[in-house]
């Protein structure tokens, strides 16, 4: 009688304690979501303080290269502004031999991550030219530093890179692209041309490629909410 008694009381602690069990492990793991749910929420906060920079810092190099471009062109006598406007062909620049999107609807139609490689190859095509652009027109322009320019486009790869890399999260870079070499980097010091016609070109295919990887970092940037309306 008292055995089967002690076998009832145990019975009842048992089943006393297994919904406590259960509702330990409910706990744990709830705590486990939200810690996860936490750090998500953190890196993408990250992720989209990274971009708004990135696009920032491009905005920036766009305009200055739209002011210095301007400022050279008020520096011109008439008869350089139409020789200018005749010979030079703004499609030719450096940049041309960067795989990249053709128009609006190619780029809308390119993934996040393609579009930050190829304004990563942009950026970094103007690492060498960026220094004879402000050795170049320094002495014309108001620009500040003359390495400003340079230091500016180291920034902006470096944040790319780390944007790129949180894209890959962990995974290997397949992007073929990568693995081209850069388009030779004294290319705008042997086209022949007279100074004049190798400074513009120079300074109007800079401004060209800044509008690239500002409308690339744009699109790139609105690919990461999959209801927005990346239009250009």
């Amino acid at each position: 009688m008292i055995s089967h008694i002690r076998s009832v009381g145990s019975e009842k602690r048992k089943r006393v304690g297994r919904p406590c069990s259960l509702y330990r492990t409910a706990l744990v793991l709830l705590s486990v979501v939200l810690v996860s749910l936490l750090v998500n929420q953190g890196r993408a906060s990250d992720n989209q303080r990274l971009f708004n920079n990135a696009v920032i810092r491009v905005q920036h190099l766009h305009q200055l290269a739209a002011k210095m471009i301007n400022d050279f062109e008020d520096s011109l006598l008439p008869e350089e502004r139409r020789q200018l406007s005749k010979i030079f062909p703004l499609s030719f620049c450096n940049s041309d031999y960067i795989e990249a999107p053709t128009g609006k609807d190619e780029t809308q139609k390119s993934s996040m991550l393609k579009l930050l490689h190829i304004s990563s190859r942009l950026i970094e095509s103007w690492e060498f030219p960026s220094q004879t652009l402000s050795g170049t027109v320094s002495n014309s322009l108001t620009i500040g530093n003359p390495n400003q320019i340079t230091e500016k486009l180291a920034d902006l790869k470096m944040g790319i890179s780390v944007l790129i890399k949180g894209c890959l999260d962990g995974q290997p870079n397949m992007d073929d692209n990568d693995s081209l070499p850069l388009p030779f980097e004294d290319f705008y010091l042997t086209t022949g041309e007279s100074n004049l016609r190798e400074n513009f070109r120079l300074l109007a295919c800079f401004k060209k490629d800044m509008h690239k990887v500002e409308t690339y970092l744009r699109v790139a940037n609105c690919r990461r909410s999959l209801d927005s309306n990346c239009t250009l």
